[in-house]
This record gives C-alpha cells, structure tokens and sequence, in this order.
C-alpha cells in the first residue's frame, strides 16, 4: 500500500536508510551473529533508530508476510509490534459487536465518528488505488476525475446532485441542470455554480482549486467564501484560508502529469509518494534543489529516472520497495 505519512512524523532521513540497510542484511536469515548484535547495538542507541526500524517492519510487512520470514529473531522483533495492533483490533472489533445490537441511528453515528476514511472507501461508488487514475461520467453528464488512493459516494435527486469525498482527490466538470451540485468533505460543503474545479483532502484540512465559474465553500461552522476562477482557497471545519492563485498542478494531474514550476524536489517527492507503493524518501542535502518540468505521474520509476539524468541526485534501493533520493557522489 501507499504511504501517507507526512516529512514530519517520519524519522529522521538518515536512522531510516539506516534501517532500511539493517532490514536488507537480516531479512534473508543468512546474517552472522556478530551483524544480528551489531544491529541490535544499532537499534538500542537511539530511540529514533527505534522509530526508523518500527517504520520499516511495518512498509515491509505489506510486502514480505511474517510467516514467510527465515530469520526468527527478525520475525519475533516484528511480532513485538504486531501483538499490539493486534489488540487494538480485537478492541475495534468488540466494539462493532456491541454497536451492532444498537440502533441503526447509533451505528451511523458511530460509522462517520470514528470509522477511518480509508475503510469506509472500501464502500465507496467509485474509488481507486496507489498509483491509479479513473475517470468516470456522472448520471448527469457531468465528468470526475479520481486521482491516487481516493474514493466518492454519489447521491443524486431532483433536489440535489451530491459527491462526498470520502479520500485523496477529485476533479469536477459539471454538467449543467436544475439542481444544485455539491462536493463535501469532513470540514464542509462546497456549491459548483457552473464550473471545472479541483477538491482535495485529507484529516486536517480540504483544498479546493477552480478553473472555470466558481464554487461556494461553507464550513461545518457556517464560515462561507466564494472562490472565483482562478483561485483556491483551503480550509477546516471551522476556518478558510485565504484565497490565492490556482495551483495548475491541481488541473494538470487528470492529463496524467507532474507539474513542478520551480518547486523544491521535497515537495515533488512528497507528491509523487501519493503514487508509489512503499518508501521514497529525499536527504536533506539535496531536498531544497529546484524542480522545473512536466513528469508522467503514472510511471514513478520513470519520473526518478528524468530526476536523477536532470540534478545531481542519485537513486538507491537497498530494498525492492523501498527508494531514497541521495546526493550524487
């Protein structure tokens, strides 16, 4: 699966290739007792070796299943963490039990409070994975885009023509007709009047871009703006951001393209992550390089390719699903 952790809660660049390297010599079973103590030194140094190696057990366990490991030390390591969110499980699970008994009321209420995003769309009417785009036409003509890892539920009537956006991202080419057209996400509703624009979210806060017309925000609270063509404007459940100029990458991702004017190469790697299965990560002496050029999102292997024949930048793989961007020796 995708990752979607952010710059800051990752550990340090640096204790992550460590550990990455670690995971690489131990995974075969074929390590030394003195590489296993060694790594064990490693791992008790720091508490942010910890936090490195944590993080790599748990992208490589979406790769490798435990009970396939030969190395038992490694796999007893992996099941200190695994017996945790075990329980945490079994907790979720007794829980469903018990709103199950309840009311149909409570466990509505239950489902849009604590139920994560990416379970509730498993749901969705439409949805996509890692990597992947779609697009599809409306029941009333009007066109979305899925980008990456999102997933809407559409609820259409004479009254209202309804998309939620339960993850990621979303583009919208509205058809005309008589009822009003939403967009909502967690922090509020959105009003199309007439118009091509661009919607995107996560747990903290929604964006939203538009390119033709415009489209009315409104917050769970009751703030309100009108953001024109042209502009975007981000906001919460209880505020919006100012409104500036449209972002054409926003626009430019439904042709299946990159667009980086004159950003750094951290924020090319931390949108190109939305694509990728695994770990891609970007040292910090060569993060704030800037980025120029149109890449094909769709083919990440390929975009790091053009990245490291433009800068002075070179791609390592200790594992097959793990990549770091690292300065060019």
């Amino acid at each position: 699966m995708g990752r979607a952790d952010t710059e800051e809660s990752l550990p340090p660049h640096a204790a992550l290739e460590q550990a990455a390297y670690w995971y690489a010599t131990l995974r075969d079973g074929q390590a030394s007792a003195q590489a296993r103590a060694s790594w064990q030194a490693w791992l008790h140094a720091d508490h942010l070796h910890e936090q490195a190696w944590r993080y790599v057990e748990g992208i490589s366990r979406d790769f490798e299943p435990l009970c396939g490991r030969a190395d038992a030390r490694l796999a007893a390591d992996a099941l200190d963490v695994a017996s945790g969110r075990l329980h945490s499980r079994r907790r979720l699970l007794a829980a469903m039990g018990a709103i199950a008994g309840g009311s149909l009321c409570t466990w509505l209420s239950w489902r849009e409070a604590l139920l994560p995003s990416s379970l509730m769309a498993w749901g969705a009417d439409y949805r996509t994975g890692t990597g992947e785009q779609r697009q599809v036409t409306l029941g009333d003509g009007s066109q979305a885009w899925l980008n990456t890892a999102s997933a809407v539920d559409l609820a259409f009537s004479a009254h209202a023509r309804r998309v939620t956006l339960l993850r990621g991202e979303v583009f919208i080419a509205t058809a005309k007709g008589a009822s009003p057209f939403y967009v909502e996400t967690e922090h509020g509703r959105m009003q199309a009047l007439g118009t091509r624009f661009n919607v995107r979210h996560d747990a903290q806060r929604t964006w939203l871009a538009v390119y033709q017309g415009a489209v009315e925000i409104r917050t769970t609270s009751g703030a309100s703006v009108v953001v024109g063509a042209g502009q975007q404007a981000d906001f919460d459940a209880e505020h919006i951001g100012a409104v500036q100029v449209a972002d054409a990458a926003r626009e430019a991702w439904i042709e299946g393209t990159l667009l980086a004017d004159n950003i750094t190469l951290r924020e090319v790697v931390q949108e190109l992550r939305r694509y990728r299965q695994g770990h891609l990560g970007v040292a910090d002496e060569v993060a704030d390089l800037r980025v120029y050029g149109n890449f094909p999102v769709r083919d990440s292997e390929r975009v790091l390719r053009m990245l490291a024949s433009a800068l002075p930048i070179s791609i390592e793989q200790p594992l097959p699903w793990w990549a770091s961007i690292e300065a060019r020796h």
